[in-house]
C-alpha cells in the first residue's frame, strides 16, 4: 500500500475509530494520545504516541505526510476550548515552515462556528457570522490559526451535532413525559458519529480535497419535528409547541459530503437503526 505516514492526533470517539479504520485499511497510521496506550482499544497494526500535542516537535513529526486533529477539551468551558483546540493549532502552525513532507493537515472542527441563527441555509461558501457562544469563537479562531499557517494544506471538517447509539440525548428527551414546550421553528442538523468517521477517512485519502466540509446529513429539522417524531416511535407523550417562542432560529445546513459517503443520509433513517438496536432498553 503507501508509504505514507499519517497522524491522528486524538484518540477518543472519533479519533480512535478513524485510526483503527485507516489501520484496517493498511495505512501506515499513528494515534496520538496522553494516555498510555492500554487506555485505548488500538488496533494491533497502528502505531502509537503518548504524548501531549503542546509538546510536539519538528523533528517528531517529520515523517508524517497527513495529519488529522480531533481533539476534545479537558471541560466544556472557554478557557477548556482554548487550552485544547487553539492552543494545538497555534503550536501545529508554529511548526508550518518546518514541515515541507506535509501535504494535508485536517482539523475538526464545529457547525457551531456559523453565528447565523435566523434559520438561514448555510453551505460550504458562506461566511461564517461571528458566533455568540465563546467556544464557537475559540474553535472559529483554531481554524484560523491553522489555514494562516499552512494555507491551502489546511482543510476543514464542520460537523454538525453528532449523534449515534451511545449518544442518545435527543432520544431520552422524547422518552420523558414531562417535557417542556419547543419553540415550533427551530432548526437543528445532525450527522452519525459512525458517518463522521467515514467522512473523515475519506477526506484524508482522497486525492483532492475541498477546503472546507460541512459534515452533515441531508436533512435538516425543526427540534420540535424531530421530537415529536421520536416521541410517536417510543410511545411517549408528544411534545407541544411553545407559543410564546415564535421566531425562527438555527440554520439549516447545506451538507457538501457525497451522499454515497453516508450510511445515515437523514436522521429518520439513524435514528430508525438506533431505536431497532435500542429496543431492549426501551422495554
Amino acid at each position: 500500500m503507501t508509504t505514507q505516514q499519517w497522524l491522528i492526533i486524538g484518540q477518543g470517539d472519533i479519533g480512535l475509530p478513524v485510526t483503527n479504520q485507516l489501520a484496517q485499511h493498511s495505512f501506515l497510521v499513528t494515534g496520538l494520545a496522553r494516555g498510555e496506550r492500554s487506555h485505548y482499544a488500538l488496533d494491533d497494526k497502528a502505531n502509537f504516541i503518548q504524548a501531549d500535542a503542546l509538546t510536539l516537535t519538528a523533528e517528531q513529526l517529520q515523517g508524517f505526510s497527513r495529519i488529522a486533529v480531533i481533539v476534545t477539551p479537558d471541560e466544556h468551558s472557554t478557557s477548556g476550548y482554548h487550552a485544547s483546540y487553539l492552543a494545538i493549532c497555534q503550536h501545529l502552525a508554529s511548526l508550518a515552515d518546518t514541515l515541507p513532507n506535509l501535504e494535508r493537515i485536517i482539523f475538526i472542527s464545529s457547525s457551531g462556528v456559523y453565528g447565523q441563527n435566523n434559520g438561514e441555509w448555510i453551505d460550504e461558501h458562506t461566511v461564517p457570522i461571528m458566533p455568540e457562544r465563546g467556544a464557537s469563537k475559540i474553535i472559529l479562531q483554531a481554524e484560523q490559526a491553522l489555514q494562516q499557517g499552512f494555507g491551502e494544506k489546511a482543510i476543514i471538517i464542520r460537523p454538525s451535532g453528532i449523534y449515534g447509539r451511545a449518544r442518545l440525548m435527543r432520544l431520552r428527551k422524547a422518552q420523558d413525559n414531562q417535557k417542556e414546550p419547543i419553540a415550533a421553528m427551530s432548526w437543528s442538523n445532525r450527522i452519525m458519529d459512525s458517518d463522521l468517521v467515514t467522512i473523515i477517512v475519506k477526506i484524508l485519502t482522497v486525492d483532492m480535497p475541498k477546503p472546507i466540509y460541512i459534515a452533515t446529513d441531508y436533512a435538516p429539522v425543526t427540534i420540535f419535528e424531530l421530537t415529536k417524531w421520536l416521541s410517536q416511535q417510543v410511545g411517549a407523550t408528544l411534545p407541544e409547541v411553545d407559543n410564546d417562542k415564535t421566531s425562527v432560529t438555527g440554520k439549516r445546513l447545506h451538507s457538501n459530503i457525497p451522499l454515497a459517503w453516508l450510511t445515515y443520509p437523514d436522521w429518520q433513517v439513524g435514528y430508525q437503526d438506533i431505536l431497532q438496536h435500542q429496543s431492549t432498553i426501551l422495554e
